[in-house]
C-alpha cells in the first residue's frame, strides 16, 4: 500500500482504519476519543484533527470534518484511501420541526441536498440517504441508553447565515418558501454536512449513517414555546459509541451492498 502521506487528513493509508467517528469540530474529537480504548492523537492539519484507539479489538478513528461539505467530503474520501468502510457523523443541528425539542437525539434516514458538494457527485436526483445497518444501530443504543430521539429526513445547507437571517440575503424569497417547504414536508432539522457525506459513501461505497444532537429550535421559539438551548453533546456521542460497537459485533465493516 502507498505510504504517501495523505494531502489534508496528514495521515499515511497504514495509519488508516476501518471504522470511523466523524465530528464537525475539532474541538470535540478529544472528548469523543475519551469514549474508546487507548486514544492516542493522530494527526492535526487545517480543520482536520484526529485521534486513533480501540473498540472491541477492531482500530477506530476519530476525526473532525470542519464545517460544510467540501471539507466533510475531502476528509471521507481520503479517510477511505486509507481503508475506511464504515462510519458514522457525531453533529449539531438546529429544529425544523416543532416536535423537534432542544437535547434531542436525530437519526438521519436521508438528507435533503441544498448544498453544492453532493452535486459534483451525484445527479441532483439521487438521494442522500444512511445506510440501513448504521441506522439500526444508532437507533438499537439509543433506546438502550435511554435517550429521546427522533429518526427521518434533515436539510443539509452551505450557508448557516441563510438560515437564521434569511431576510438579509437577497434571494430571501427562495430561502424562506424552501424553508416553508421543508416544513410541510416533515423535514426534521437543519445542519451543513449530512447530505455530502451521504452520496460521498455512496459513490465510494462504504457504510455511513449520523446522529445529530438538537442545539435549539427556531421555529418552536416563533410559536412562543420558551425551551432553553441544549449543548450537551454526551448522549449524541455514548450512542454513536455504542452503535459502532454493535456493528462491529455484526461484522459491520462490510462494504455498502448495492
Amino acid at each position: 500500500m502507498n505510504e504517501e502521506m495523505l494531502y489534508h487528513i496528514s495521515i499515511t493509508p497504514e495509519q488508516g482504519a476501518k471504522y470511523a467517528i466523524l465530528p464537525g469540530d475539532p474541538g470535540r474529537v478529544e472528548k469523543i476519543a475519551e469514549f474508546i480504548e487507548n486514544p492516542q492523537p493522530l494527526a492535526q492539519n487545517r480543520e482536520f484533527t484526529s485521534y486513533c484507539g480501540t473498540l472491541l479489538g477492531e482500530r477506530v478513528i476519530v476525526m473532525s470534518t470542519g464545517i460544510g461539505g467540501p471539507s466533510a467530503a475531502i476528509a471521507l474520501e481520503e479517510l477511505c484511501k486509507a481503508g475506511l468502510k464504515s462510519a458514522i457523523r457525531i453533529g449539531t443541528c438546529g429544529g425544523i420541526s416543532d416536535e423537534v425539542l432542544p437535547g434531542d437525539l436525530i437519526i438521519p434516514t436521508a438528507a435533503v441536498r441544498m448544498e453544492g458538494t453532493s452535486k459534483e457527485y451525484a445527479p441532483i436526483e439521487y438521494p442522500a440517504c444512511a445506510d440501513f445497518d448504521i441506522v439500526s444501530a444508532l437507533v438499537s443504543a439509543a433506546k438502550d441508553g435511554g435517550f429521546r430521539f427522533q429518526t427521518g429526513v434533515v436539510q443539509s445547507k452551505d450557508s448557516f447565515y441563510g438560515q437564521h437571517a434569511p431576510d438579509t440575503m437577497p434571494i430571501r424569497y427562495e430561502l424562506e418558501n424552501k424553508w416553508d417547504a421543508w416544513k410541510r414536508l416533515g423535514v426534521l432539522a437543519s445542519e451543513m454536512e449530512t447530505a455530502a457525506l451521504f452520496t460521498v459513501a455512496a459513490a465510494r461505497h462504504i457504510k455511513i449513517g449520523c446522529i445529530l444532537h438538537a442545539l435549539w429550535n427556531p421555529e418552536r421559539k416563533k410559536l412562543g414555546i420558551k425551551d432553553s438551548d441544549d449543548f450537551d453533546m454526551y448522549s449524541a456521542i455514548k450512542t454513536a459509541v455504542n452503535a459502532l460497537k454493535i456493528l462491529i459485533k455484526n461484522g459491520g465493516c462490510n462494504s455498502r451492498r448495492f
